[in-house]
């Protein structure tokens, strides 16, 4: 099991496109924030999942996503994005945490879950293969 679970922070800034008519960020546009702090542990880590569909044909869809909306991200919003690996072995758990970066305000908190899946069959593999978990740091146990 890893211990020490990996973290990565990208600083973002808001951009006007954004917001929705209420002029806070739209509650859809919080996935890419996700999405951008995610790829950024990945390649952190070595781990080009594109790459290795290339190579092995095995995909990692997206089969869940969660997002706690705690307080609301407005135009110019200089953020801190955080991705935590939570797991590793069976699927890819990602919690996510976006603060404000001028005073650490938690604003919204998340999680994503990802399976390997053969191509071109769309077979779910119940297992993350091994160059992928071990480069993310967990055990082939």
């Amino acid at each position: 099991m890893n211990e020490n679970k990996i973290s990565f922070e990208v600083k973002y800034t808001v951009p006007f496109f954004d917001l929705d008519p209420m002029q806070i960020v739209w509650h859809g546009n919080y996935l890419n924030y996700f999405e951008i702090a995610r790829a950024g542990l990945f390649i952190h880590c070595g781990v080009d999942l594109y790459s290795y569909y290339e190579r092995q044909k095995i995909l990692f869809p997206i089969i869940r996503t969660a997002t706690k909306h705690i307080y609301p991200l407005r135009h110019r919003d200089e953020i801190i994005i955080k991705a935590t690996l939570v797991d590793a072995r069976v699927k890819l758990s990602v919690d996510f945490e976006i603060r404000k970066a001028t005073d650490g305000k938690i604003c919204t908190r998340g999680r994503t879950e990802q399976v390997a899946v053969k191509a071109p069959d769309m077979e779910i593999i119940f297992k993350i293969p091994d160059e992928i978990r071990q480069a993310l740091g967990f055990s082939n146990g």
